[in-house]
């Protein structure tokens, strides 16, 4: 398993990035083995996002994600989004939606051993890295087949249309103006996932898969079935899944393993 630390510079940030990647590229020879079979192949890809207040390294310091990619073969890039919501800015420049949907896909293409194919790209996250992977997977659709969105904090929910005086506990309406935008233009937007999916439904362009967990202990869970009630009245593709947990690593790092699973075509066991 090679893992690997890049640095680069982003276009879309203006500015060097960093992010995380592991390679299941390097498995020993084999005896009997023939060199067509220990050849490296196209590798099947999850660009994996990390939640409010983590980095790039999260997943690696509190999952099994190391182990799943040298279990399943498949490339997982790692990505940091700080607390921008993986959306873009364009007051400040900095793009953060076109960095983690286009700009990353592309550059990680040209540099690794990865599939073009968009069957074999996934985008999958917890929390606000789950919102990432809606949008992102939603806005970019033709990057990607499946979204993995672990306890997402689907936000545009609870956000749209603030006061002034708006506070969740997180943040603030100062804090979701300067990420979001205008508030009251939320719904509807490209910031908006049941605006994206509705987009897509009009366009005729194919809609990714999706798999959502949440526990019943989270303070997101209402959210996440909004967007599940949502999902199924448009009779998008889900798979979505509650049981008992809290928005935590423990849930998370359980509901990966069947995540993944899933996203490569096996029978989660949830």
């Amino acid at each position: 398993m090679a893992t690997i630390q890049v640095n680069f510079f982003s276009k879309c940030l203006r500015r060097e990035v960093t992010f995380n990647a592991l390679l299941p590229v390097d498995s020993p020879v084999i005896p009997g083995q023939t060199e067509e079979e220990h050849r490296i192949k196209p590798l099947k890809t999850l660009y994996l996002l990390h939640g409010y207040s983590g980095s790039h390294g999260d997943w690696l310091s509190y999952s099994r994600i190391r182990e799943l990619s040298d279990k399943h073969k498949i490339a997982v890039i790692m990505p940091s989004g700080e607390n921008h919501f993986y959306v873009d800015d364009e007051d400040l420049g900095a793009l953060y939606g076109e960095f983690v949907g286009k700009e990353l896909v592309e550059f990680t293409r040209t540099m690794l051993p990865l599939s073009t194919d968009r069957e074999d790209t996934f985008i999958g996250g917890l929390s606000m890295g789950g919102y990432g992977a809606i949008r992102n997977g939603l806005k970019y659709a033709s990057h990607f087949s499946r979204i993995i969105a672990l306890s997402s904090a689907i936000l545009p929910y609870k956000i749209a249309n603030a006061a002034p005086d708006f506070k969740d506990g997180i943040a603030d309406y100062k804090y979701f103006r300067r990420v979001f935008g205008d508030l009251d233009q939320l719904l509807g937007s490209d910031k908006d996932p049941e605006a994206l999916v509705m987009g897509l439904k009009e366009s005729g362009e194919p809609i990714p898969q999706i798999y959502m967990a949440c526990g019943t202990e989270d303070f997101l869970l209402d959210v996440n079935q909004r967007f599940r009630d949502f999902l199924v009245r448009e009779n998008v593709p889900l798979t979505y899944v509650e049981s008992a947990g809290a928005h935590t690593w423990d849930f998370w790092s359980e509901y990966i393993v069947y995540a993944i699973e899933w996203a490569l075509g096996n029978n989660p066991n949830t």
